[in-house]
């Protein structure tokens, strides 16, 4: 017979029971997971409010910088243009942050515009400018916005602390147009001082003429750049080459020579005085000497399709040797200011172009030029007329006609009127204390001249001289270059 309890020690029982039993123990649990879970879970979407905002705002700062970058070409209105373009061709949007949703306009962010950037990211940028010419680089700093986060806001306030119920965010970018010049001929060339550009001087005359080792460079030297610090191109006629025969393909072979490389990239500078590289520059005029007398049939080597230079050859062959006969063209003249030695090596782009338009063209001139054309506009005007001319009245001598078609190559011309242009480096030699072998050169810009006459060295020495005409700046810092053989990238540094 059980024993009977007293009510004390069923209320025991009951207790003792009741704190062995774990039934329903499991809903503390999930009580507990919920609340954590919630928590997390609201946090979550605050987060990615914060998140999406962040990304639709650093996605309107890179497409504004580029923008602004792609009008950055160094011309006098290319800050207005930026700013302009930066002002009215980019819209977005943000789905979060309070206030308007649309991203577009200069109410929306603000322009830094910037000479140069540090080469390390983790350093910050303060080389701003107001000047056009100098100005290659934007940063675009997205105004902050304001994002709701109440759920962090709550959780703040629960664990005691004063939160805040939004979150500041902003986005910065910074882009740029790099310039490459390409298909550069190693050649270097002073200027008069750090002003000089190309495009203030097209049509003008230099008298290039070899510098030396030692003494410092003035206006009008040239030297030659250092061939391992110009990229050749691997599928090119200069590629595998090096030593002599890589100079002189270099200076020589049509196009393709050098792939692109960065108009600010620094280069080392050598001496002008190079015995055999004036046969390599006068392939152009179809002229094939000393070394390059082999040449006649690689089609690397072609000539211009246009030769004009007031020689022919002598004893009916149809190469030009060391004798020549004077044809009953003119050369292209040389601006008379060199000739009389008034303004030295630099002219001022006055010739005579009546003398040459009554000598080669019966006193009419090619098609498109007049009292005022560049020799270059010439040259491409005889080429339009497959340099055919109307014989002169004062032809002396029947035999000397020379249209300017080349003869001794046996491909024939190149079809590329450019093949009588190279691509060379302007230098400011004072500033940068150039004498012959100069390590870490800044060029100031590259420069696309027009060979007028065929390279000079006396004697076959290493001296040169070099006539050349001013076409143009090819894509050099600030040049505002919009001919020549280059190539601009704009691209986001930050």
């Amino acid at each position: 017979m059980a024993e009977r309890r007293s009510p004390l020690q069923a209320i025991r029982c009951a207790f003792h029971r009741f704190g062995r039993d774990e039934r329903g123990a499991v809903l503390v649990f999930w009580g507990m997971f919920l609340a954590v879970a919630f928590g997390f879970l609201a946090l979550a979407v605050d987060f990615g409010r914060v998140a999406g905002t962040q990304t639709e705002l650093q996605s309107f700062a890179d497409q504004v910088a580029l923008a602004a970058a792609g009008e950055l070409d160094g011309r006098a209105d290319a800050i207005t243009r930026a700013t302009a373009a930066a002002d009215q061709l980019i819209a977005d949007w943000q789905t979060f942050a309070a206030g308007s949703r649309t991203l577009s306009g200069s109410d929306d962010f603000t322009l830094t515009f910037r000479s140069t950037l540090p080469s390390s990211d983790t350093v910050g940028a303060t080389a701003t400018t107001t000047d056009p010419a100098l100005a290659r680089f934007v940063t675009v700093t997205v105004n902050t916005q304001n994002v709701p986060t109440p759920y962090a806001y709550v959780a703040g306030v629960l664990s005691g602390n004063s939160g805040r119920d939004d979150s500041q965010i902003f986005a910065e970018a910074t882009a740029g147009t790099s310039a490459f010049a390409c298909d550069v001929t190693p050649l270097m060339f002073c200027v008069p001082d750090s002003t000089w550009r190309a495009d203030a001087n097209r049509g003008r005359q230099i008298m290039l003429r070899s510098g030396g080792q030692g003494s410092a460079w003035g206006p009008g030297n040239f030297g030659f750049l250092d061939p391992t610090t110009l990229p050749t191109d691997e599928a090119g006629p200069c590629a595998g080459l090096n030593g002599a025969n890589l100079y002189r393909c270099l200076v020589g072979a049509e196009r393709a020579v050098t792939s692109c490389l960065r108009v600010d990239q620094r280069v080392d500078t050598e001496t002008g005085q190079r015995v055999g590289l004036a046969e390599a520059f006068n392939t152009r005029f179809d002229i094939y000497r000393g070394n390059m007398n082999g040449v006649t049939n690689d089609p690397a080597y072609r000539p211009a399709p246009n030769t004009v230079q007031g020689t022919l050859p002598r004893g009916g062959s149809s190469c030009r040797g060391n004798n020549t006969d004077v044809s009953d063209a003119l050369p292209l003249p040389r601006d008379t200011c060199i000739t009389t030695g008034t303004c030295g090596r630099f002219g001022d782009g006055n010739w005579n172009r009546t003398a040459y338009f009554n000598q080669n063209h019966g006193g009419i001139p090619p098609t498109g030029t007049g009292a005022s054309s560049t020799r270059y506009a010439v040259y491409l005007a005889e080429i339009a007329q497959a340099n055919s001319r109307p014989a002169p009245d004062n032809v002396p001598l029947p035999g000397k006609l020379e249209t300017g078609a080349p003869q001794c190559h046996r491909s024939g011309p190149s079809p590329d009127p450019d093949r009588r242009t190279i691509i060379a480096a302007a230098v400011d030699c004072t500033a940068q204390n150039i004498s012959g072998n100069t390590r870490n050169v800044v060029p100031l810009e590259y420069v696309k001249l027009f060979m007028t006459e065929p390279v000079a060295s006396p004697g076959g020495t290493s001296d040169a001289e070099i006539m050349v005409e001013v076409v143009g700046g090819v894509g050099g810092v600030g040049s505002g270059a919009v001919v020549g053989s280059f190539r601009e990238l704009v691209q986001l540094y930050r």
